[in-house]
């Protein structure tokens, strides 16, 4: 049996999603406008940007934020941490405020305002606005030299160690905070794309899922590699329900493939054999599937040395079968260019549309010899009746003349 391979011109088509005007929408036919919607209603495990969309509801056990409050502080939105950071500071300079106030008001440093013989504990201070300035003051170190501490005021000279003790632990607390915040390598993975759509072809004679990544920086990702997970939901041989397994696709992990040189962009190639989830996976098939391809770029960003990763997802309706991904590195003038105006674009091209199982096994049954195909056809089939009894016939002959062969041995004797 011969198979048809890929041995034709192949067309180079973009395969875009129509978008209808709101107006022409009742136009189109009932069964795709609800096909259109059940595609809406696909639920991601993990959205195109890379955020995951799962939200932990009902957690009893909120005390677990309070004790990683740095971690909590880094991980809220920057308008949250903002407010924090600037309450923080404000509260504190109001609270040793208060103290300083205090202070003057229970030695009657306010009932000697203007008095020359009276020393009283801050020099120059005299209300409560007075006290927070000089909070301040001390706080962040600024030191405008009209409010100063004398040496009769032993409980200022304490409070004033305990406010430049916890004045610099507050500062090491939230500017850290602060600059770990703006320092998170997450902005790096936006220029970290990976291709709209997920194809199905083949590639040296097998069958293969390939999507493609790139990087849009001049500046390297070092040690990048990739992994991808299939996220589909299962059912045990014990009737357990499991929804959203994880399965791994091997995308190179025994060759050293996944580690990538992201240089210029690169299609990523996952085989189908006997160990891949797509194994059984027809064309006709995929179309009715409720799968989800996570894809997980990492490594270390080059500028910085931290850590960053960059996430996609292809559901079913994004996994293009038959289809190739269109060139984008010409060769110029002493240098490599990349078309990213093309990097998504895919083109057609022929492929078989049957699993990678069925066409292993087409392609095995075409390679075995004419001998064996014939007898093990005749083994399974069977004999006619006419020549199961000729054999048997043959085999009580021989019997026969077997005996009589012994009878005149034993006569001569």
């Amino acid at each position: 049996m011969e198979i048809q391979m890929e041995q034709d011109v192949e067309s180079t088509v973009t395969v875009r999603q129509p978008k209808l005007p709101k107006q022409s929408w009742d136009d189109v036919p009932k069964p795709l406008q609800d096909k259109e919607r059940v595609k809406q209603k696909i639920q991601r495990y993990v959205r195109k940007d890379g955020k995951c969309n799962v939200h932990h509801g009902n957690v009893r056990e909120t005390y677990r934020y309070l004790t990683d409050i740095f971690t909590t502080l880094v991980d809220l939105k920057w308008r949250f941490n903002l407010f924090i950071f600037v309450l923080v500071y404000t509260v504190t300079w109001l609270f040793f405020g208060f103290m300083w106030w205090l202070i003057a008001y229970i030695r009657g440093d306010l009932e000697h305002i203007g008095d020359n013989q009276w020393t009283p504990c801050v020099n120059n201070l005299n209300g409560f606005v007075s006290a927070f300035l000089f909070s301040i003051e001390t706080e962040t170190t600024i030191g405008y030299g009209h409010r100063v501490i004398t040496d009769k005021c032993p409980e200022g000279i304490l409070l004033l160690l305990v406010q430049s003790v916890l004045g610099s632990i507050v500062n090491a607390f939230m500017v850290g905070c602060m600059f770990v915040k703006i320092s998170q390598p997450k902005k790096r993975a936006e220029t970290l794309v990976f291709s709209t759509n997920a194809v199905i072809s083949m590639r040296d004679g097998r069958l293969c899922l390939m999507f493609r990544v790139g990087d849009l920086r001049n500046s390297h990702i070092v040690e990048a590699s990739i992994r991808a997970k299939l996220i589909k939901s299962k059912q045990t041989k014990e009737g357990e329900f499991i929804p959203l397994n994880q399965t791994d696709m091997n995308v190179g992990y025994d060759t050293g493939d996944d580690r990538l040189f992201l240089v210029s962009p690169l299609i990523i190639c996952h085989e189908i054999n006997q160990h891949s989830p797509f194994w059984e996976i027809s064309k006709e098939h995929l179309a009715h599937e409720e799968l989800e391809i996570v894809v997980i770029l990492e490594g270390m960003v080059e500028a910085t040395g931290m850590t960053c990763q960059a996430r996609s997802s292809y559901v079913a309706s994004e996994i293009k079968w038959g289809y190739r991904f269109t060139p984008v590195l010409t060769l110029e003038d002493g240098f490599y260019e990349v078309d990213y105006n093309s990097f998504h674009d895919i083109y057609e091209t022929n492929t078989p549309s049957c699993s990678a199982r069925e066409l292993t096994e087409m392609t095995a049954r075409s390679r075995l010899p004419l001998t064996w195909s014939v007898s093990s056809r005749l083994s399974t089939q069977g004999l006619p009746d006419s020549q199961e009894k000729s054999s048997s016939e043959a085999e009580e002959q021989v019997e026969r003349n077997g005996d009589v062969a012994n009878m005149e041995s034993e006569s001569k004797v």
